[in-house]
């Protein structure tokens, strides 16, 4: 049996999200046991484009990373259960849910060596960028 805790104010948060149209119809953060979204940051460096996602509590071998049609595909899984027997107490908290983010590549990225690495909860995904050299302009004479 899953508890949760009353919310008296998520029915009217769902009114006023189908009658304004605030937010597309999503898993309320509460009570839904597969609401998971880890956030993320992005940032370009002078070699490489860096992808950084936090996802506390999810172990290396449940996150899979895809690389397909020119999209780079981050998804996985985390569960969480924590059980606490005292004399008279007994509780298990538990949490569960899956994600999946998708990102499409620009032009430049050297895909055969794109580099993953996850450390304290944050999961590093290097795309280091092909060397384009510049072309030479060339002058042509009109006649």
């Amino acid at each position: 049996m899953l508890v949760t805790r009353y919310n008296p104010f998520k029915e009217l948060r769902e009114l006023e999200n189908r009658l304004f149209n605030y937010y597309p119809s999503a898993p309320s953060e509460e009570g839904d046991i597969s609401a998971f979204k880890p956030s993320v940051s992005t940032r370009e460096g002078e070699f490489a484009y860096h992808i950084e996602v936090d996802i506390p509590g999810v172990k290396k071998e449940d996150i899979h990373i895809d690389l397909k049609e020119n999209q780079l595909i981050i998804s996985g899984e985390r569960s969480f259960k924590e059980e606490r027997k005292e004399n008279d107490y007994y509780k298990i908290e538990s949490s569960y849910g899956k994600f999946q983010r998708s990102f499409a590549l620009p032009e430049n990225v050297d895909v055969e060596n794109i580099e993953a690495s996850s450390e304290n909860g944050v999961l590093e995904v290097v795309l280091p960028k092909l060397k384009v050299e510049k072309a030479e302009v060339k002058k042509i004479q009109v006649k």
